[in-house]
């Protein structure tokens, strides 16, 4: 694997075995090049990487990068078209320098800044329009755009309610001009009657570090009322009401990907007559328990976060008449308190799990499924026979798969029979894309315990 050497001209040593590299972006039975102006931009990926491009992929890590090059004296360009090993052009691509994933593809030919820009507002209003439809009176919430899903690798968009969060998660994406295209998109196709009142950015403080992003402006990019900026709202999910916060909560403010999932949930509950207690674990601002309170006698929330839990608690008060069952939160440890709780012989009719991503990189899956198993079986040796479990992961790098396997080892240790009724994913607004699994982050397995 070749490692490459950071200069103005980034040439890292040719394989012994491999004859020497033809020009950058020529084809081989082209003549020798030219010695390469100074001018010119490009990368050239290791054939790893390229076969991936060539399969549907749009990622290439740091460690396939054979050549980057870029004008002396000169910033790192934020577009650069890409060649393989043999210097044959694969497309054009959004360049982060600091980032594991070097590259990320955006175009299959090859374009200049100003056909990016275009083909990123074409995009944008693309994503919207698929979204339009999912937005009535109950739901007026759901992602806008979602980043590789919808061909805009690095930008998210969230629209709850009135407000509308962007996120820039990719060094090439960081400019005035990509974030005036973006709010110019969304006043134009969330009017007339659903446009914001606000749009503002939210950084990602971690992703923001690795891809050594510039420090956004945190005043709204557009505001309705610039003296008053909007920056907190009440949006509906469900039929339910739900509280964001620009600057506060997790992501862009809520979780929205979960939204069908709340809705499994409580029918599934309701069907099987497991209403009597419900639990829901990682909670966050509610979402499941609030859902299940519609159905449930009696329902708890467990969650780590006491703000998150305010929130919840500012939730369950905006929807009191909606609901039928008594309410409470609990502030613990998860993994503490189901302990305790099992080894107490707590019962359960339905239990849901949906904690955070446990593994943040490929290095943390083992210990993430050590985590995944202690919550799944701490949860069947609680839940009543016949009850429901909603088991759900978010960590990209642990797959169905994997996760499957984790619930069936915890049936195993705690000798029950568990039944799968569905396997289910993100809501429609976080479409997968067959080629790019990591886009099929969120995990959500249906269970019955007898």
């Amino acid at each position: 694997m070749n490692r490459t050497r950071q200069t103005n001209s980034v040439k890292p040593r040719a394989p012994k075995a491999r004859k020497a590299a033809a020009p950058l972006l020529s084809p081989p039975e082209h003549p020798p090049a030219s010695p390469r102006p100074q001018h010119v931009s490009g990368a050239r990926i290791g054939r790893r990487a390229a076969d991936r491009l060539r399969n549907g992929h749009v990622w290439v890590y740091s460690s396939d990068m054979e050549e980057m090059i870029w004008p002396a004296g000169s910033e790192p360009p934020a577009l650069v078209p890409v060649a393989d090993y043999r210097g044959l052009l694969l497309g054009t691509a959004l360049y982060s320098p600091k980032s594991q994933i070097a590259l990320r593809l955006v175009s299959r030919e090859a374009i200049g800044p100003a056909d990016w820009l275009a083909l990123l507002e074409t995009r944008l209003r693309a994503a919207i329009a698929r979204r339009r439809p999912m937005l009535d009176d109950d739901t007026n919430a759901c992602r806008l755009c979602f980043s590789e899903a919808d061909e805009l690798p690095g930008l998210i968009v969230d629209k709850y309610g009135p407000l509308v969060i962007l996120q820039i998660l990719v060094r090439g994406l960081d400019s005035a001009e990509v974030r005036q295209a973006c709010v110019r998109v969304l006043r134009q196709e969330l009017a007339p009657d659903a446009i914001p009142e606000s749009i503002l950015e939210r950084p990602d403080p971690r992703i923001r570090e690795l891809e050594g992003l510039s420090a956004p402006d945190l005043s709204p990019h557009w505001a309705a009322h610039p003296e008053a900026p909007l920056t907190s709202t009440v949006f509906r999910l469900n039929g339910l009401a739900f509280h964001c916060d620009a600057n506060s909560g997790q992501k862009t403010g809520a979780f929205l990907d979960q939204r069908l999932n709340y809705l499994a949930a409580a029918d599934y509950a309701r069907r099987m007559n497991a209403t009597a207690r419900a639990l829901d674990v990682c909670t966050y601002q509610g979402g499941f328990a609030l859902h299940l309170a519609r159905v449930c006698r009696q329902v708890t929330g467990i969650d780590a976060s006491r703000a998150s839990l305010e929130v919840a608690e500012t939730n369950l008060a905006a929807n009191r008449e909606r609901l039928s069952a008594e309410v409470d939160w609990i502030e613990a440890d998860a993994f503490a308190l189901l302990r305790d709780w099992s080894d107490a012989r707590r019962q359960f009719d339905t239990i849901v799990l949906d904690p955070p991503a446990f593994a943040k990189s490929r290095r943390a899956v083992e210990g993430a499924l050590r985590g995944y198993k202690e919550l799944n079986l701490r949860a069947l040796r609680m839940l009543r026979p016949g009850g429901l479990l909603v088991t759900c992961s978010c960590s990209q790098h642990v797959s169905l798969a994997d996760l499957e396997a984790v619930v069936a080892s915890a049936a195993a240790d705690t000798h029950r029979r568990v039944r799968l009724l569905e396997r289910r994913g993100a809501a429609p607004d976080h479409p997968a894309i067959l080629t790019v699994p990591e886009t099929e982050y969120l995990k959500c397995l249906v269970l019955e315990a007898e």
